[in-house]
């Protein structure tokens, strides 16, 4: 059975990617006119509390904080297109940034071999991910909280706490920049160019936004919908990987609760959510994901410099979250009907 089967016209080339462009372009419109407000009301509450907000210090700030967060999240949004998602990630960047410490050793000449290890790990967990999914039919959620228990286990087990040393040409990766832009932010740039392309410009990326909005039509379109989310998931995992060694450059060494500690799991959901990317799958893009991951950037820029208390932070980020969600499912039915 086809869908000409099944009495519906297949869309011709200039149709679905018209259909596809809407997709991409809605929420990032909703995203970044809310980093914009944001911005102008941080930068009120910081004038009245006699701070200065726009500051190059703050500016770079807030690029350094977003680089790590931003390469998990774009690697998550990959897998919650496909209808899926990754809790493994936070884990997976602690592992990732002790192997790579470990290999490099301090040693100039071993960085290649390191990140090509962590690379391939990254790579098999996501692989793991993927096969758990679709071949023994459990849902994401369950699958890859699993896998995350057990890295957990083997860094608990291996590691007692920050191990091997990060050579100082690979530190630069985590502290230096060209002008006011860190080298760090150029990497995320490069990941999310690239995911970008990915999605917008190949076969693959339109794959991923049909087995998101419907895997039964998509399989019976003829589409191998198990083949990509294993690759959603792969690639998901390399971007977590990647992290880690953003972090392993950062920290000088490798730590077994830099993953936990910064909350990638859930805060690269909650950046993907806030980008207008459906957790159903389908419907969001990477545009949406980078303005996510910059407004709880600049909130923690604005919290931080107010003072405000970790509670006050978790209690307006779920505030945050919550009409975020509540506005694009009002759009949704609103559109629908």
């Amino acid at each position: 059975m086809n869908l000409l089967a099944r009495g519906r016209r297949p869309a011709r080339r200039g149709e679905a990617h018209g259909g596809l462009a809407a997709r991409l372009r809605e929420p990032t419109q909703v995203v970044f006119l809310a980093l914009l407000g944001l911005v102008a009301v941080g930068w009120a509450l910081v004038a009245l509390d006699g701070g200065q907000f726009l500051t190059m210090e703050s500016v770079v700030g807030i690029q350094q904080r977003s680089a790590a967060l931003g390469i998990v999240a774009i690697g998550q949004t990959l897998a919650i297109l496909a209808g899926s998602l990754d809790l493994s990630v936070a884990y997976l960047i602690s592992l990732a940034s002790l192997v790579a410490a470990e290999i490099m050793a301090g040693q100039d000449g071993k960085v290649v071999a390191a990140v090509a290890a962590v690379l391939a790990i990254s790579a098999l967990v996501g692989l793991v991910n993927g096969l758990v999914i679709t071949r023994l039919r459990v849902h994401a959620f369950i699958a890859t909280l699993g896998v995350a228990l057990i890295i957990k286990g083997i860094v608990d087990h291996l590691y007692d706490g920050p191990a091997g040393k990060v050579p100082e040409s690979f530190q630069l990766l985590g502290y230096s920049r060209i002008g006011p832009i860190p080298v760090s932010a150029m990497l995320w740039a490069s990941v999310a160019v690239v995911a970008w392309f990915l999605l917008s410009r190949t076969r693959l990326g339109y794959r991923i936004y049909a087995v998101g909005g419907n895997e039964d039509v998509a399989r019976l379109s003829g589409i191998r919908t198990g083949r990509v989310i294993v690759i959603t998931h792969v690639l998901c995992s390399v971007c977590a990987g990647i992290a880690g060694l953003l972090l392993a450059g950062r920290l000088g060494a490798g730590a077994p609760t830099v993953g936990t500690d910064g909350g990638y799991d859930l805060e690269s959901i909650a950046a993907v959510v806030l980008g207008g990317t459906a957790l159903a799958g389908g419907k969001g893009g990477v545009a949406g994901t980078v303005g996510g991951v910059l407004l709880l950037a600049v909130l923690d820029t604005i919290f931080n410099q107010l003072e405000i208390n970790s509670f006050g932070k978790d209690v307006v980020r779920g505030v945050v979250i919550v009409i975020a969600v509540a506005v694009y499912a009002r759009r949704g039915t609103r559109r629908s009907a």
